[in-house]
């Protein structure tokens, strides 16, 4: 027998409001009045444990690529990897620590947040786009304004046709440096405005568009950030000459996240089996070895170069709980914490 909740119990700003219109749970939708509360039941008792989750000082990380593809309740469209959307935020937390096994891009269309990886952070308002590789992220909210974007999580796969197609057609200019970044600020333009426009329509509107049009409408965006941006370009260039992302790139820039070893595994695209056999290749040790290795060294770091308190180091660099940071730093490092930082004073 299904639980359903007395509807007076219910938020009525929830029940009732815009976003839960918009992602058809009411109008343009066939569903019945209590099956859309039921599903309004069921994305609150997913909030309550997100934001129980965030609560908490270490920063659980979540899975954003695999929230936004199964929860039936975003407006979404969705065919093989890709999944584009319009996604209004209800998480509560200030920050949050999310990651995706896919490139994705964000259009803001209302209220602002801040995007921070190992070593940039950027601030997005409405009207600007931001390219992030697949990886992890901590993301600061600000509650000004209700925060809404458009997502579109893009598989390497269609990158790789995408690029391959055009390489058959024109020369691409190409930038360097193209895998020296974890996310990268799109410059503004009227015809990516024109784009996230069009694709508006088909968000509001009542029928699914079908794949055809959808894969269209995707390529016809990275052919938009290759006329753009000669870094994308060059990125997506090498795309096309691995059938996996570098495992050595991957760890380097997601390591100081407080992500489980089946995590990297699937930011790599290998099993985890694959991975840990990969890994110990590349690394010539265990994966778990070699992360307390480098989140030890960040953390050096940052103690060397800032003020801030064991506990903010420990989370800052990956670890949940700090008394284990500490041991894990001295068995390493040879000093605890604090007195590594008193012995840089001499």
């Amino acid at each position: 027998m299904q639980f359903m909740p007395d509807k007076k119990q219910l938020p009525v700003r929830m029940i009732f409001s815009p976003a839960f219109k918009e992602r058809g749970l009411f109008e343009n939708s066939n569903v019945s009045f209590q099956e859309a509360l039921q599903r309004c039941f069921s994305l609150i008792l997913d909030l309550n444990v997100l934001n129980c989750t965030e609560s908490k000082k270490a920063r659980n990380m979540l899975n954003f690529y695999k929230i936004v593809k199964e929860n039936l309740n975003f407006n979404r469209f969705e065919f093989k990897e890709t999944v584009c959307l319009e996604y209004t935020c209800p998480i509560e937390a200030e920050e949050i620590g999310i990651f995706s096994r896919n490139d994705y891009i964000v259009y803001v269309l209302s209220g602002k947040k801040t995007y921070k990886t190992l070593h940039d952070e950027w601030t997005l308002e409405p009207g600007q786009t931001l390219y992030l590789k697949k990886g992890a992220e901590i993301i600061h909210q600000y509650f000004d304004d209700q925060y809404c974007m458009l997502g579109f999580f893009i598989s390497d796969e269609l990158i790789r046709e995408t690029i391959k197609e055009l390489q058959g057609n024109q020369v691409l200019k190409a930038g360097n440096d193209s895998n020296n970044f974890a996310a990268r600020p799109v410059q503004a333009s009227d015809y990516l405005e024109g784009y996230f426009n069009s694709m508006l329509t088909y968000f509001r509107g009542i029928n699914r568009p079908p794949d055809p049009i959808l894969v269209l409408k995707l390529k016809e965006l990275l052919i938009n950030l290759v006329n753009c941006d000669p870094i994308l370009t060059s990125y997506f260039i090498a795309l096309t000459e691995t059938d996996k992302p570098s495992l050595r790139q991957i760890m380097e820039k997601n390591f100081c996240f407080n992500l489980k070893i089946e995590d990297f595994a699937e930011l790599s695209h290998r099993s985890l089996s694959s991975f840990k056999r990969e890994f110990n290749s590349i690394f010539n040790e265990p994966p778990g070895k070699w992360i307390q290795k480098r989140r030890v060294e960040h953390a050096a770091h940052i103690i060397a170069n800032s003020n801030q308190s064991v506990t903010q180091i420990a989370y800052e660099s990956g670890f949940e709980d700090v008394s284990h940071f500490s041991r894990v730093f001295k068995s390493i490092i040879g000093k605890s914490p604090s007195d590594y930082k008193k012995s840089l004073a001499f």
